[in-house]
């Protein structure tokens, strides 16, 4: 089953902080394993194009969101993963579904024992 996942990523801040940055990204990758857990193909379009693209720069971040939805005409269920709350980028991802017939659903982590140890042992982040 082809997932998009929708955790994340900025903090609705122009600049987030660099904490928070880096618990959204590590939350991501948990979110990203506990679909392949599931025996799913997930895909996380905030992982992989802020890798090249500057989600500071307004028409950077425009750009990777209108390309990201374009990957759901070919997904079959769209993960949306709560524990971390619902961003703007989320919830124009979410209707993008809705409107696609897609199924939406919710999802959490705070049952997964060996996820939330992987979370909590991240938060202590590597530029300090």
């Amino acid at each position: 089953m082809r997932v998009i996942i929708e955790s994340p990523y900025s903090s609705g801040e122009h600049v987030p902080s660099w904490e928070t940055s880096y618990l959204n990204i590590e939350y991501a990758k948990r979110c990203l394993l506990d679909s392949l857990k599931r025996g799913e193909s997930p895909f996380a379009s905030h992982l992989l194009y802020t890798q090249v693209l500057d989600d500071r720069d307004s028409d950077q971040r425009k750009m990777g969101m209108t390309l990201a939805l374009a990957w759901y005409e070919v997904s079959d269920l769209c993960a949306v993963y709560t524990d971390r709350g619902i961003s703007e980028g989320m919830e124009s991802g979410i209707k993008h579904a809705e409107s696609l017939s897609i199924t939406v659903e919710k999802r959490s982590l705070e049952n997964d024992e060996t996820i939330q140890t992987s979370l909590s042992n991240s938060i202590k982040p590597y530029w300090r």
